[in-house]
């Protein structure tokens, strides 16, 4: 290095379009800040000071990324994609986000205060937690962590190369890892789920990274168009990109719960905060499909018939595996964590159908289900015992006599996810079945429309229970929330609404999104 100095060798200056990653830059500007409140900024004021430093990032980034619509090209020296795709996967994390922060954000459901443990490095029932309890600490790291979740979810399916999709997928999991451990209630199962989400995803990004190993050995780049171009031109070493392709899948799957990699998913569910459950399950599985889908599309694509058998099966699998075991669930969290792999089964149709149809459809389908998933898990959080949530089947019955309201919201989210006409989630199966049976997967789609009337079953069942089932005389309250959980609530029981009523501004906009740039 000394020796190219003295020689007066120039290094280039790399260029940062930093009007283009605008989005990113305030969200991950915004979690650094919260790093700093939470050095500097008296107890007392940090709450306050992290709920609006958060939604304010969100906000002026959704703003940014609407700002940046019909822009098409790559920018950091090619490390990240702006096009439609991009920036519509950015703009529904971001929306998912700011929904799941409200959740986040509630303190008067809980006697002891929000969702989370009053510190995190406290023992579960040691005398240090039961005192900080006490004197009613509020547990504000979760802000900035969340932050830099939601900033590496941004990065991920707007790469353009493989060792940055590494690093925005370690960015969106290391903080997931810890949120997960920080339920205020049963803290010995959240720090189980904790660990075993930490353990199974850096297996994953073993996957992953060994993977993108392989491809580099194939294509000598890591550029998802060097390696398409690669394949073009270059037949030999089939095995070894196979082999990489394979290994990059797997990695991918297990993010999006896709069987048999869907192992860690019932545990992580219910052992996490709920809060935290409801913006794992939603902005976590936008942004792995969109990097699946440009890894897919774009640097893949020359090897789809070799890979496309083997998403048939995965796609099949993961939509039987998530509803017969949903079938047998007495737990909310874990029903709603096997209807979220089924959903991803669902969802594998509009990846696999490799169309311009499939892209949109994807598109529309991650953004009806993150806000319908969300929506979920905030009505779960309201049901309570004396011991926390209340999450047995049996504990909810009746509760559309108790709360008439509470119980037709989440009534709603389970119509949608059962693909009821009239609600978000019949629009995005109809449009992923549409591409599926276009891209010549109709044997998957049939399979598929006969699971989605098999599942109805489980989701009406409990529709059933809360509307025509006695409540017990000493079962659970329903909470009345914040101001937070109630607008949460109340925007994504509209957004099911009106995505299933008046999907059609919603399809233009994906259809208009285009492709990916290669």
């Amino acid at each position: 290095m000394s020796a190219l100095l003295a020689a007066g060798t120039a290094f280039p200056t790399p260029e940062i379009e930093y009007s283009a990653i605008a989005p990113m830059l305030v969200v991950f500007s915004a979690a650094m800040l919260g790093v700093l409140v939470e050095a500097f900024l008296p107890r007392l004021l940090r709450r306050r000071a992290q709920l609006i430093i958060t939604f304010v990032a969100l906000a002026v980034a959704l703003g940014f990324v609407v700002a940046e619509r019909g822009r098409r090209g790559f920018v950091v020296e090619g490390a990240v994609a702006i096009d439609g795709p991009a920036l519509f996967f950015q703009g529904t994390i971001l929306v998912v986000s700011f929904v799941a922060a409200l959740v986040m954000a509630e303190r008067s459901v809980d006697p002891a205060g929000d969702a989370f443990a009053p510190r995190a490095s406290a023992l579960p029932g040691s005398v240090d937690e039961q005192e900080l309890t006490a004197r009613g600490w509020l547990q504000t790291e979760v802000w900035p962590l969340f932050l830099f979740s939601v900033g590496g979810m941004m990065l991920f399916p707007a790469a353009t190369d493989l060792l940055t999709m590494f690093v925005a997928l370690e960015i969106l999991s290391l903080p997931l890892y810890l949120l997960a451990g920080m339920a205020r209630r049963r803290r010995l199962l959240s720090q189980e789920a904790a660990l075993k989400y930490f353990v199974l995803g850096a297996f994953s990004s073993g996957f992953f990274l060994y993977g993108t190993a392989l491809l580099y050995g194939y294509a000598g780049s890591v550029s998802l168009s060097a390696i398409a171009t690669a394949l073009s031109v270059n037949s030999q070493a089939a095995l070894l990109v196979v082999a990489g392709a394979t290994l990059l899948t797997v990695g991918l799957l297990f993010k999006v719960a896709a069987a048999p990699f869907h192992q860690w998913t019932p545990d992580v569910y219910v052992g996490a905060p709920t809060p935290v459950t409801g913006f794992m399950a939603a902005g976590v599985k936008v942004a792995a499909f969109g990097a699946l889908l440009r890894i897919m599309y774009v640097a893949l694509g020359g090897l789809r018939w070799d890979w496309r058998p083997v998403m048939y099966v995965v796609a099949v699998l993961t939509m039987v595996v998530g509803t017969i075991i949903a079938l047998t669930q007495s737990d909310i969290k874990r029903m709603l964590a096997y209807s979220a792999i089924a959903q991803t089964g669902f969802i594998l149709i509009g990846v696999l159908s490799t169309n311009a149809m499939g892209l949109s459809g994807t598109m529309f389908y991650l953004l009806a289900y993150g806000l319908a998933t969300v929506g979920a898990f905030a009505v779960v959080t309201l049901v309570r015992d004396p011991a926390g949530e209340a999450t047995h089947l049996s504990q909810w019955a009746g509760l559309g006599k108790r709360s008439p309201l509470v119980a037709a919201a989440f009534a709603l989210f389970l119509l949608a996810f059962a693909g009821i006409p009239l609600t978000s989630g019949f629009s995005g199966k109809f449009a992923v079945f549409t591409a599926g049976v276009a891209g010549g997967a109709t044997g998957v789609v049939v399979i598929a429309v006969i699971v989605s009337a098999v599942a109805a079953f489980f989701y009406i069942r409990v529709i059933v229970l809360m509307f025509f089932s006695e409540p017990a005389a000493d079962g659970p309250v329903v909470v009345v929330p914040s101001s937070f959980t109630t607008i949460a609530v109340a925007l994504t029981a509209a957004a099911t609404i009106v995505l299933g009523v008046l999907p059609q501004p919603v399809f233009d906009l994906v259809s208009h999104a285009g492709l990916f740039i290669r």
